[in-house]
């Protein structure tokens, strides 16, 4: 096989002789044409007119060859030895390491840390959206999170949501907080879920003790996302069914999963697939190690010891992923999801998750011109990232 690297698409691109896996159909022996950074056509066997590039996804990817939208993440910290949190640089850097892991946009997730400091940090990732097309928001885990369930947050930086601080953390990211996570049983968390959803992002609950009712009520507030579900949260009993139920019951809730066999066993990644049909979304919550070696790192305030790729902080509690999108596909397909179940969970429902759903996750005209080529087990092989963002 031959062998690609990450690329820019400009000029006319067309990739023909693989399995196209998108939005919920597999279609054997597809092309995708794509110009200026666009899809702008799609077909099967050899009817695909001449273009400046062509790529023939068997002679690369082998027998078998996937063809698949560019991978979105929605929750991840850092990766490649560098964290989110420290700066423009860091973000870059381990923003290359997921992108040659198919990731080709990726939400910014910051964690805990001084109201001082995550407005910066905000204000930073805002800078790169206008400059990094890869880059498509950020997502504040924290700080307005439970104490009983801040897994690896620092809980001396945790805080209620007054109205005023989630205000200033919105207004610093200048339209482009995507999603803020948040423990609605907090006081006023309700009315931060509404201030959240009125401002454009998505709220999401996570790292929270909330029952059924209190979900249930969450999401009529206007949260749409549970983070990564059954982590940091109440878990099923069958007379408390907790909030994990209470969003694969809820048909506007998107549930995010860990599938990296260690945040979920792979019976629980199969069963969040068939509670909730078209609404994962495979997240990374990958740290620093992710795509490094074993050891210790800085995760927010606390240190973190990596060990066979487990991440976890002094007191035990995992301490994110060293998990990349590929890996969670492959992951999620081991378990028992349909193979179109476990792309739509990497392309199309993140992108919806986040409000992008109408230009990001498809391999379809019109759609930004992201592109993954697998190997049929699921290696990448190839990586095209299209044009930037309309806003």
């Amino acid at each position: 096989m031959a062998e690609l690297t990450h690329s820019s698409v400009s000029g006319s691109l067309v990739i023909h002789s693989a399995r196209i896996v998108s939005a919920g159909t597999i279609v054997d022996d597809g092309w995708a044409r794509i110009e200026d950074g666009r899809f702008v056509e799609t077909g099967t066997g050899s009817d695909w007119a001449p273009a400046d590039t062509v790529i023939d996804a068997r002679e690369v990817a082998g027998t078998g060859a996937i063809l698949t939208a560019g991978f979105v993440d929605i929750h991840g910290h850092g990766g490649g030895g560098a964290a989110f949190d420290d700066g423009i640089d860091a973000i870059r850097h381990a923003r290359a390491m997921h992108r040659a892991h198919g990731t080709t946009r990726a939400v910014v997730s910051l964690v805990t840390a001084s109201l001082d400091a995550l407005e910066a940090r905000v204000a930073a990732v805002a800078d790169l959206v206008g400059s990094d097309a890869d880059i498509i928001g950020s997502h504040l885990e924290g700080p307005f999170l439970d104490p009983a369930h801040k897994g690896a947050h620092d809980a001396a930086l945790l805080r209620d949501p007054a109205p005023e601080e989630v205000a200033r953390l919105l207004a610093a990211g200048r339209g482009t907080v995507r999603q803020v996570t948040i423990a609605p049983e907090l006081p006023g968390g309700l009315d931060a879920i509404r201030a959240i959803v009125a401002a454009g992002a998505a709220a999401a609950i996570g790292h929270t003790s909330a029952d059924d009712a209190m979900a249930r009520a969450a999401f009529e507030a206007g949260a749409t996302i549970l983070t990564h579900a059954f982590n940091a949260m109440p878990s099923i009993h069958h007379r408390a069914p907790g909030p994990v139920l209470a969003a694969a019951a809820d048909h506007r809730v998107i549930l995010e999963a860990i599938a990296d066999n260690v945040h979920l066993h792979p019976h629980i990644i199969k069963l969040v697939f068939d509670s909730a049909p078209g609404r994962v979304a495979l997240v990374t919550d990958a740290m620093a190690a992710a795509g490094s070696a074993d050891g210790q790192y800085i995760l927010g305030a606390l240190e973190v010891t990596v060990d066979q790729g487990v991440a976890r902080i002094a007191s035990g509690s995992i301490a994110g992923s060293t998990l990349t999108q590929d890996v969670a596909l492959r992951r999620a397909v081991e378990a028992g999801a349909s193979l179109e179940a476990a792309v739509d969970a990497v392309t199309t429902t993140p992108a919806a998750a986040v409000g992008l759903g109408d230009q990001l996750g498809r391999v379809s005209a019109g759609y930004l011109g992201d592109a993954v080529l697998l190997t049929s087990d699921f290696t990448v092989a190839g990586v095209w990232t299209g044009a930037a963002l309309a806003r």
